[in-house]
């Protein structure tokens, strides 16, 4: 199968040009002026942009939490996913049973997503048990290219700070990255806690009971972990507050290093007011981090134009309104936290950031470069060199409305209704094969791959 798209504005983590594409054999072939190859598909790109296919290094598909379990599986989350014009997602798995093997818990992945996945995917692994046998097992699942796995510092699945170290200085020695949910559990236990004694149960109670300082001190923690453990590589997930931001500056500028800074859509573009919504409305909004105010979203936004921010992900988490998040109408604190985000990223960033003058190369870099390059997938993925795999999107320049009526998830709202977007997705291309155009789903389930990384 070729494919020869013409005359479309090229936007990559660098350059932003009019020419042609060429891609055959599922691999980028040219790229240049007129180019005059034959091709078995022709797509004109007068008037639209083109991008390397959209890298969601953040979500949660099919996340069983034992009472409530994510909504979307490994075919209605890759179909939004594909929809909002990203064709690889690398997917945060949850815990098995206590006791169990790190390999045996990624399997359990492998088959939830075989023959249902509609774009690639990758896993990242998750430690819950620190011991001797799983330490070990750091290695192996580096090896057979799972070069990624989360820890948290909150939860029942949580590690102390003498697993969470010895956990980071095997990183060190297998090169493995090292992602970590950052929020201080006792001092957010003991407010949830104060909260449910008070009668402060309706949803504005989730962010001021996770105010800014349980994310920031944990933040500052594992940087110094980090550095006992000699730089192993450090991801931060959902950074969603100035504070957390300004350690992560503070660190890089004392000289830390291998630290990497990830941010997801909902902090850069909405408040803490959703959860103050008349009804139950604001129960679609918690999710852990909560969202925050505006001078976060500023200073996030600040971290992308001086660089301090790498990745934008979604921690796509999606639960059914009437049915799961409901069930928090007198108590917050029972809320399933999660929401959709898959589909709406690309578009959002790339409205939200063009309002901000921010060029769209470096939207691209944050959206899918640097995700590709810290998470090993670079540069078969994330750019448009030639010899890359040729999935590339183009959008329409064109004003339209996000909506649950025009989403793609399973789930029964959208966090972003009423959002005036500035670019709608045209046509979805993964490694040479247009899986999305005019709206239209052209492939069945499974047509997505697993990639192994190494980094």
């Amino acid at each position: 199968m070729s494919l020869l798209i013409k005359n479309v504005n090229i936007i990559d983590e660098s350059k932003d040009y009019i020419a042609d594409i060429f891609i055959e054999d599922e691999k980028i072939k040219e790229i240049g002026k007129d180019l005059e190859v034959k091709a078995d598909k022709i797509i004109d790109g007068t008037d639209k942009i083109l991008l390397p296919g959209g890298i969601d290094v953040h979500t949660h598909f099919d996340l069983d939490l034992g009472q409530f379990r994510a909504v979307d599986d490994w075919y209605t989350g890759t179909r939004a996913a594909a929809f909002g014009g990203t064709t690889t997602v690398v997917d945060h798995i949850a815990f098995g049973p206590r006791g169990c093997t790190l390999k045996s818990m990624l399997d359990t992945y492998h088959v939830l997503a075989k023959d249902k996945a509609l774009i690639d995917y990758g896993f990242h692994g998750v430690i819950q048990d620190v011991n001797d046998d799983s330490i070990e097992e750091i290695g192996e699942i580096y090896k057979e290219g799972t070069p990624s796995m989360k820890l948290y510092t909150t939860y029942g699945g949580m590690l102390q700070d003498d697993e969470i170290l010895r956990v980071l200085q095997q990183a060190k020695k297998t090169g493995m990255i090292i992602c970590v949910h950052c929020e201080n559990d006792g001092s957010i236990a003991l407010l949830r806690k104060e909260c449910g004694q008070n009668g402060q149960l309706t949803p504005i109670y989730h962010a001021k009971s996770r105010p800014n300082q349980t994310e920031a001190e944990a933040v500052n923690r594992l940087i110094y972990l980090s550095e006992l453990a000699g730089y192993p590589n450090l991801y931060i997930v959902h950074t969603s507050t100035k504070e957390a931001l300004d350690e992560i500056i503070i660190a890089r500028k004392r000289g830390v290093k291998n630290l990497y800074c990830e941010t997801c859509t909902q902090y850069l573009t909405l408040t803490e007011d959703e959860y103050k919504k008349e009804g139950y409305e604001g129960l679609k909004y918690i999710m852990s981090p909560p969202l925050r105010k505006n001078e976060d979203i500023e200073a996030l936004w600040k971290g992308i134009e001086d660089g301090e921010v790498d990745v934008i992900a979604t921690d796509h988490c999606p639960f059914f309104f009437e049915r799961d998040k409901m069930y928090g109408k007198d108590d917050f604190r029972v809320t399933p936290g999660g929401a959709p985000g898959v589909e709406e990223r690309m578009e959002v960033i790339l409205t939200e950031g063009e309002n901000r003058n921010i060029p769209k190369s470096k939207l691209v870099e944050i959206l899918i470069t640097n995700p590709a390059k810290i998470f090993g997938l670079y540069p078969t993925k994330g750019t448009l060199n030639i010899g890359s795999d040729g999935d590339v999107v183009l959008y329409d320049k064109k004003e339209y409305t996000i909506s649950q009526k025009n989403r793609h998830s399973v789930v029964d709202y959208t966090t972003y209704e009423g959002f005036k977007s500035k670019y709608k997705v045209n046509t979805v291309i993964q490694r040479g094969n247009v899986i999305v155009e005019d709206g239209k789903l052209l492939v069945e389930k499974g047509q997505g791959k697993f990639i192994p990384r190494y980094k």
